[in-house]
């Protein structure tokens, strides 16, 4: 259980820990080139876009933010070498930061070296890049979740994160409070999923997710002027 608190954080303090997200299959380069004007504008973390534009949005943003993507996504059943070459593309056509989804299937038949390996190799390819690693929470039992703490604290990736948001459901304040109680020094946690408000950002934040991933923040910052 987790312990609801009251936070005190400023909106510019939220947005540097968004990943602005355009993930849906229907995306245009013109609202692509939005969620960069946008991320730019409100100085995200980062925007967080499919691997098909990464390279257009990279020549578009200018350095102005950083250009992150997805790999094996949404359902991380892509073989090993897919997820690598899905990486060493994102990375030569100029991505920042790579966010990998597990094979849950792995996980739940118990091939935890297999989902080390694995990891480890998406590492490799990202080389100084950040890997941020999504084990779909919402599919998994607390046991498995703790599992992928160790198993990606392990590997060496930078972030371990919540969910794709194209499951049966989102972040959780019970995931991340788990999450960061069982994640090794220097593994970083992100929630993704489902987060609404301003309010629900900083209270994520507070129990220790390290970025968000969500599109609603920016565009509740924009309706309000």
């Amino acid at each position: 259980m987790y312990r609801e608190v009251i936070v005190s954080m400023t909106n510019e303090e939220i947005l540097s820990k968004v990943d602005h997200t355009l993930l849906a299959q229907d995306a245009t380069w013109g609202q692509i080139k939005q969620i960069v004007d946008d991320g730019i504008r409100f100085q995200t973390a980062s925007v967080c876009i499919p691997p098909y534009y990464v390279k257009d949005a990279v020549r578009y943003a200018k350095g102005k933010v950083k250009i992150c993507t997805v790999i094996g996504f949404p359902n991380g059943y892509s073989t090993r070498e897919t997820k690598c070459y899905e990486a060493a593309n994102a990375v030569e056509n100029g991505a920042d930061e790579i966010d990998m989804v597990i094979c849950v299937g792995a996980l739940k038949d118990q091939k935890y070296s297999e989902i080390e390996e694995e990891i480890k190799d998406v590492k490799a390819a990202c080389g100084d890049k950040i890997l941020k690693v999504i084990i779909e929470c919402c599919l998994l039992t607390k046991a498995e979740i703790k599992k992928m703490c160790e198993i990606v604290t392990r590997a060496g990736a930078d972030y371990i994160k919540t969910s794709t948001g194209f499951s049966t459901g989102g972040a959780t304040k019970e995931d991340i409070v788990l999450m960061k109680a069982n994640v090794g020094e220097g593994v970083m946690v992100k929630a993704a999923g489902g987060i609404s408000s301003l309010e629900d950002a900083a209270e994520f934040l507070s129990l220790g997710a390290d970025r968000l991933g969500t599109s609603r923040i920016v565009k509740i910052l924009k309706s309000n002027g």
